[in-house]
């Protein structure tokens, strides 16, 4: 029998942290990792762009400032036990317009009441010591961004995991859950396993563990596709390291930006276009129950009431590369069309209520055996081993 203590769903970096941890609090527990797709981390923890976050974006007080500022220190800390190569080669933010002058306040201030040390305010001509090819009224530096590959870091926690005995099942899409006889019981298309507990760690798809779970959901994850461009061998050196904007603070997306990545090349982007298949990677895929799931969702209704019209542009945008390079020239304005070559895309998975509001803290729900991490956008890469020990420590209250 598949009869274990713990049961994790997703091999993406979440799952994977989360049983790290629990390990580390009893190394004798028999976890069982259950993953649908034939690898780990085959969705938003191996698409993303690999930034190590400072934690400079998020509410004083919230679940993302807390795990991500502490999650930052436990991640370096692994990488450096693990010999994972990064560096922190910090970012600027920039504001190229006057309305983005107030936004850039709030971020510096939000820094500082999340404990960031060594954040500074730069003038244009600091902007462009630092990034000599971009331009702005004004800035910030934030000295602790940096660059890793998590692929890397999941690819080293399962091997950790699995020397530690953990069970990794590949091809396992789960279809229902239930608790019989104090324990929970969770069904793939191929197999049941048993367990005292259970994490849910199913990114685009916590909204549908929240329904096997509670019969309901009270948010729905909205798709959005995240398209990168990435600068040509020869135009790399208008980039040093990373180069932001000021966010839009009604919208939690960063906005088009460029990033140097560890392995030597700069992207450019992501945008944020909805897509009407929750692992949609391409423009035209489609799958007509996952968009129907958006659809037909009130809350998607309302945020849509609300956004509309920066939907529309990032969907004119997404098809037309002018229009991409006209949004990177507000940071770099020598870059041209033909500098850039198109790149990778990941897929968001955010959260919306029926209020249509786009969740911006992490989400979690949580009954006697089970745990729903629901909401886990970035930085939940930078805080993924935060936010598994968080999940152990409920873990471990409940049932060890």
């Amino acid at each position: 029998m598949n009869k274990y203590d713990i049961v994790i769903i997703g091999a993406g970096i979440i799952g994977l942290s989360t049983a790290y941890k629990l390990l580390e609090k009893n190394s004798s527990i028999r976890i069982c990792i259950i993953e649908k797709e034939n690898k780990i981390s085959s969705h938003q923890s191996g698409h993303n762009s690999g930034v190590i976050h400072s934690g400079i974006y998020y509410k004083p007080g919230s679940l993302k400032v807390a795990n991500c500022i502490k999650g930052y220190k436990m991640l370096l800390k692994f990488c450096d036990l693990n010999e994972i190569p990064y560096e922190i080669c910090g970012k600027v933010i920039i504001a190229t317009e006057e309305k983005d002058l107030d936004a850039l306040q709030i971020l510096y201030d939000r820094a500082l009441a999340n404990g960031l040390s060594g954040i500074r305010h730069i003038s244009k001509k600091e902007i462009n010591e630092l990034e000599p090819n971009a331009e702005g009224l004004s800035g910030i530096q934030v000295p602790q961004t940096g660059i890793v590959n998590y692929k890397i870091v999941s690819d080293k926690l399962s091997e950790l995991l699995i020397q530690k005995g953990v069970e990794i099942k590949l091809n396992e899409e789960v279809v229902e859950i239930n608790i019989k006889n104090s324990e929970a019981e969770v069904r793939t298309r191929r197999s049941i396993f048993f367990s005292k507990a259970v994490v849910a760690c199913a990114g685009l798809y916590s909204d549908k563990i929240e329904k096997m779970i509670k019969g309901k959901s009270d948010f729905r994850i909205i798709p959005f596709r995240g398209e990168y461009y990435k600068l040509k061998v020869d135009a790399r050196h208008l980039v040093k390291n990373l180069i932001y904007p000021v966010p839009d603070p009604a919208f939690p997306f960063l906005g088009v930006h460029f990033t140097r990545t560890i392995d030597g090349e700069i992207e450019a982007g992501p945008n944020a276009v909805l897509t009407l298949r929750k692992e949609g990677y391409k423009k035209n895929d489609f799958k007509f129950s996952e968009a129907m799931n958006t659809l037909s969702y009130k809350g998607f209704h309302k945020a849509a009431a609300k956004y509309w019209r920066t939907g529309i542009y990032e969907f004119y945008r997404s098809n037309s590369k002018k229009e991409f390079v006209k949004s990177l020239k507000k940071l770099i304005p020598v870059i041209k069309s033909e500098d850039i070559e198109e790149g990778g895309s990941g897929v968001r998975a955010q959260a919306c209520n029926s209020d249509g509001i786009l969740l911006d803290d992490f989400l979690f729900s949580e009954n006697e055996f089970i745990i729903n991490v629901c909401n886990a956008p970035s930085p939940a890469a930078t805080s993924c081993l935060s936010i598994g020990e968080t999940i152990a420590e409920k873990i471990f209250k409940k049932h060890f």
